[in-house]
């Protein structure tokens, strides 16, 4: 690969799905009928990723700090997971999707925790697209328990501090199976990247959109992609 580089497409997409609560709102409705209305977008999205020629998909579905939200909003997005899990399950299976979760799962209901494992399980063996969830998830969390698992091996004497590195953290993260993000999309108008995947999108080409994302569709999703095809890639170098 040249210092500055082309692609007709993004290997691995990341989406901060935000806008669901001021799209209900907008239409009368209470926050978790936008919810449930993003659910649905997430299956157009992830169906349109083959043929736009993204092999990696990550979603930011719940983070770290949406626990400050009330309890009624929280409680219903913890059952609308659930229920995604129970109903796409088989569809996911039979697209070829392997699904993965990222995020601190201690603080989340066991038999939630229990469907996400069978999940992962029971599409282990797919590769048609990669699917990761980021649930209960915020980038200096993650970080922050990489670091406490990398030093319980230091102090193990199994790794030798003077030879950690960028490399060697990255491989207690959450995200340690997947590339690098090439390209973070933010829905909703909003321009912050709020917690996620602080890591890993160093490097990352970032586009943020005002359409809110229950609105977000295919061809939103393929016009963004179109325009990642032009950008440069430098990596920090400098072109001659």
């Amino acid at each position: 690969m040249t210092p500055a580089q082309r692609r007709p497409a993004p290997d691995h997409v990341a989406i901060i799905m935000d806008g669901n609560g001021r799209w209900a709102t907008a239409r009368g409705r209470p926050r978790l009928f936008g919810h449930q209305a993003g659910a649905r977008r997430v299956s157009e999205i992830v169906e349109a990723c083959p043929d736009l020629g993204v092999q990696y998909l990550t979603i930011f579905a719940f983070s770290t700090e949406n626990w400050r939200r009330t309890q009624a909003e929280v409680s219903g997005l913890m059952t609308l997971f659930r229920r995604y899990i129970i109903k796409e399950a088989q569809r996911l299976l039979a697209k070829g999707v392997r699904v993965r979760f990222i995020g601190d799962r201690d603080m989340l209901d066991p038999k939630l925790v229990q469907l996400m494992d069978d999940l992962e399980a029971l599409t282990v063996a797919n590769d048609n697209v990669h699917l990761t969830i980021a649930l209960n998830y915020g980038g200096r969390d993650e970080v922050t328990r990489a670091t406490r698992r990398l030093a319980k091996e230091v102090a193990a004497g199994r790794i030798d501090p003077e030879q950690v590195d960028a490399e060697t953290l990255g491989r207690f993260l959450d995200t340690h199976t997947l590339p690098d993000p090439d390209l973070v999309i933010r829905t909703s108008g909003e321009a912050r990247i709020s917690n996620f995947l602080l890591w890993q999108s160093a490097y990352a080409e970032y586009e943020f959109v005002d359409t809110l994302w229950p609105d977000f569709g295919a061809e939103d999703f393929a016009r963004i992609l179109a325009k990642f095809g032009q950008r440069e890639r430098r990596f920090g170098a400098v072109l001659a």
